[in-house]
């Protein structure tokens, strides 16, 4: 890692974090990593931890968490500016999201001080993996119907249930785990959220392998798991409120480099069509001119509202339901923008330049991934449900 600046202090302001974090990032992701380079190569899960916890090293993670247990206890301002970066750059998606994007959040809301020190610096220093259990088979982005049930018995809880869509439970060393204490006639009432490690006898993973052909989730199986109560994340009925805010903190402000993220992929797509004579006249053709044009403004409608979001948020504002006009937004966009690509790169064939083959071989895989991004977090249904009833105040029954 090269030597640079000290990490900004928080009187620097926002500019000197961001042009700390660019050089930083420049200087440090290793090529190999970059996926719009040729000599790119998937990088092992011990890479991704390394590269990661290096970030963190450099005051590029945890930027908004305490620094008492571990941040650096900064703004949404400084968080913004260092994932604008991050997203500049064609760089590998994180091993560690649900525990620092949801687990982490959710702890530092309804966990308690010992909790909070527990667990929080080990997700920052990429010591500990998590995994979300919130989708079952027959309660998917309706967790009022989830059945997974924990019954108290003393000073433990005992859970029996199934999970699936679980990403990364196989690497995972806790599951951010959603229960029922009552009935699913209950509905929104009696859900109670863990901290349940994995290795828990009783805990069984089985994975799924994807469209794509990786096996990245997994059903998980809680037969007769026994859990301390120290495990459980707040207070026995609290847990639809803690859900509730965990998928809001999910929709909204997550991964807030995907609007940079998507113009770096763009920027990827023309390089490669530049690249090479069997491509390069379709940047010429009205049609393609036409469909990046409209990809172009919806980058910078999604900038627009990501910037607006972190305004508001940072005046006090809460996100609530607006978190679903993002989700539905980020997702619809990337997912026509994975077509437009796929349908371009179609045209590489084997005597084409090897930065047309690598695209191909990124925007195919790309496009496969983005079926699944108008599903989790919530289905695209699901986020219109919610802008109809909670934004709009529509009638049931229109």
């Amino acid at each position: 890692m090269e030597n640079l600046p000290a990490i900004p202090g928080p009187a620097a302001g926002s500019a000197a974090y961001r042009d700390y974090a660019r050089q930083w990032l420049r200087a440090n992701l290793p090529e190999h990593m970059r996926s719009d380079n040729v000599n790119y190569r998937t990088p092992s899960l011990d890479e991704c931890r390394d590269w990661e916890a290096s970030m963190y090293g450099a005051g590029l993670a945890g930027m908004t968490w305490p620094k008492v247990y571990g941040g650096l206890g900064l703004t949404l301002r400084e968080h913004l500016v260092v994932n604008k970066e991050v997203g500049a750059l064609a760089m590998p998606e994180s091993v560690s999201s649900i525990g620092k994007e949801l687990a982490g959040p959710i702890i530092q809301t309804v966990g308690t001080e010992d909790q909070k020190h527990l667990f929080l610096p080990r997700i920052l220093a990429m010591r500990d993996y998590w995994c979300q259990g919130f989708s079952e088979p027959d309660a998917g982005s309706d967790l009022a119907r989830l059945r997974t049930k924990a019954v108290q018995e003393g000073d433990t809880w005992r859970i029996n249930g199934q999970k699936i869509w679980t990403s990364g439970a196989a690497k995972a060393h806790y599951c951010l785990l959603l229960t029922r204490t009552g009935t699913v006639a209950d509905k929104h009432r009696g859900l109670l959220m863990f901290a349940v490690p994995m290795n828990t006898p009783g805990i069984r993973v089985v994975p799924i392998k994807s469209i794509d052909g990786k096996e990245s989730f997994a059903e998980v199986f809680f037969d007769n798991v026994e859990v301390p109560d120290s495990a459980r994340l707040g207070a026995p009925d609290e847990g639809w409120n803690a859900a509730i805010r965990v998928l809001s903190i999910e929709r909204a402000t997550n991964r807030m480099y995907r609007a940079w993220r998507f113009d770096c992929e763009l920027r990827q797509l023309i390089a490669a069509c530049k690249s090479d004579p069997t491509m390069v006249h379709l940047l010429d053709d009205g049609y393609y001119q036409r469909r990046i044009g409209d990809v172009v403004s919806e980058i910078d409608a999604l900038k627009g509202l990501v910037e607006r979001t972190v305004s508001q948020m940072m005046v006090g504002d809460k996100i609530g339901a607006r978190g679903s006009l993002t989700k539905l937004y980020w997702s619809e966009c990337h997912q026509a923008f994975a077509g437009l690509a796929l349908s371009i790169v179609s045209h590489v064939n084997p005597r084409s330049s090897a930065l047309a083959q690598r695209a191909r071989k990124a925007f195919t895989t790309a496009y496969l991934y983005a079926r699944a991004e108008t599903i989790y977090a919530g289905t695209t249904e699901v986020q219109l449900d919610i802008i109809a009833q909670r934004i709009l105040n529509l009638p049931k029954d229109l």
